[in-house]
């Protein structure tokens, strides 16, 4: 697997988000990754010192580091043709009437105003490399929880935000140093001890075209005894090319606080995503992690959870549709450093017309995490000859009081089912449908109402005969 290859589709034909319009940039920052550009890119920002001299601490990283030999993308994609920093000639927003028409219409065919009306405590959205909306319930405000973009925070909040920025997540190998040198966009939510946000904050981000490299930092801090839920929500419309996403979340969970974050991808076909998402979670403290994942070339993603406290839990969800020549690589990684951890991994792949879906995944238990526990479930169906599935698990246990299991199991969609549905009035492409949304149905029953509908609708259309997303 490790030297698999993939060539890069020349787009789609239809699509939640429809054919890419146009947006004009204020700034592009593009060319070979140097020190004069990440330096450049800290001036037009308007960055702290302090800033400045962390990019290029990751960018001397990025230089030293191999490229990872286990992933499936080298040489598909060329970071120097990439616009590396895209600052749309948008201000930003308060209300969605604020926005310029093509904007706005990609946010409501997202239903994301409705969304926000309905079941969020506040939206920020991104576009390429600059947030061109944000807007934040004041009953947070006044219960002292800050929610806002990272580029604002770092002026506003120097002091929190250097406490924690790249501590749960350094630059420890090439992507995450790429995102630290290059970083762009993302929330900074802190939520003080013994607060509990209500309804879920969500970040939107879109690419409008090809040829950008995005990348985001979110950063999220939970005091003491307090709960939030965190969603990011990932879309492109349809164009022809290639662009990467190399995000990154870092949430740090203190003691006793309950976190939920969920990342839900809707891609066009040539985009490339990599997610690096980590938490720390203290004593008798939480996570839940929820991953949905549609459309895009090649999906990386495997949110890491470092169980440090006493009676620290994490649960990793993720359900990820291949659909066509694509490459979709969910997994986990689990840390349990303390006694009485627990941690529970649940993996859905779906793969057909060529696709291939992977689950990869690590549990690591330390000597004296006494009585840890974690179980491992992966699944797999396959929809026809020319699609694959691959479960790579991996575990070290050195811990004898420890319990960990995992259980894989893959299978095939038969002609007699299709055949069974297809008797009682269904089409081919209505049978597939069905199939994979029950399929996910025990996972996204996790998710309000209003994104379910959402993500139903996104698997219809990709299993459509136009087989669009984005």
């Amino acid at each position: 697997m490790s030297g698999a290859k993939l060539d890069i589709a020349r787009g789609d034909v239809s699509g939640i988000l429809g054919a890419a319009k146009p947006i004009p940039w204020e700034v592009a920052v593009r060319g070979k990754i140097t020190r004069d550009m990440v330096e450049e890119l800290s001036r037009v920002r308007g960055e702290p010192d302090w800033m400045r001299r962390l990019r290029l601490r990751a960018l001397e990283m990025f230089e030293r580091q191999p490229w990872p030999k286990w992933l499936p993308i080298e040489g598909s994609i060329d970071l120097e043709s990439l616009v590396l920093y895209a600052k749309p000639t948008v201000e930003r927003a308060r209300s969605w009437d604020e926005l310029p028409r093509e904007l706005r219409e990609y946010y409501e065919a997202l239903k994301i105003p409705e969304l926000e009306a309905k079941v969020l405590s506040g939206v920020i959205g991104q576009v390429d490399s600059g947030v061109t909306y944000e807007s934040v319930k004041k009953d947070l405000e006044r219960a002292g929880v800050v929610a806002m973009s990272m580029d604002e925070a770092v002026k506003r909040y120097p002091d929190l935000v250097k406490q924690y920025f790249t501590r749960v997540f350094p630059p420890e190998y090439k992507f995450a140093s790429l995102n630290i040198a290059l970083w762009g966009g993302g929330v900074f939510v802190y939520v003080p001890p013994n607060t509990h946000v209500k309804l879920p904050l969500e970040l939107v981000i879109l690419i409008s075209s090809a040829g950008v490299g995005q990348f985001e930092h979110s950063l999220i801090i939970v005091g003491e005894n307090s709960s939030v839920e965190f969603i990011v929500a990932c879309a492109a419309p349809v164009f022809t090319g290639v662009s990467l996403h190399n995000g990154m979340t870092e949430a740090y969970i203190h003691r006793g606080a309950r976190v939920r974050l969920v990342d839900l991808k809707n891609w066009s076909r040539g985009v490339i995503y990599f997610g690096n998402n980590r938490a720390i979670i203290e004593e008798g403290a939480s996570v839940d992690w929820l991953s949905g994942s549609l459309g895009g070339k090649v999906t990386i993603v495997y949110p890491m959870s470092v169980l440090r406290g006493v009676g620290s839990r994490a649960t990793v969800t993720s359900v990820a549709l291949a659909n066509g020549p694509t490459w979709k690589e969910e997994g986990a990684k689990v840390f349990h450093t303390a006694p009485h951890t627990y941690s529970k991994v649940v993996s859905k792949g779906v793969s057909l017309n060529g696709g291939t879906s992977v689950y990869r995944g690590l549990v690591y238990v330390r000597e004296g995490a006494r009585y840890a526990k974690s179980s491992v479930s992966c699944e797999s169906l396959v929809l026809d000859e020319r699609s694959r599935a691959y479960t790579i698990p991996h575990e070290q246990v050195f811990e004898v009081t420890a319990t960990v299991t995992h259980e894989a199991y893959t299978g095939r969609l038969g002609e007699d089912k299709l055949f069974y549905l297809r008797s009682r009035g269904l089409g081919e492409e209505e049978a597939r449908s069905l199939v994979v949304l029950g399929y996910f149905h025990d996972v996204m029953v996790n998710l309000p109402v209003e994104y379910v509908s959402i993500f139903n609708r996104a698997i219809e259309l990709e299993l459509s005969r136009l087989g669009g997303v984005g």
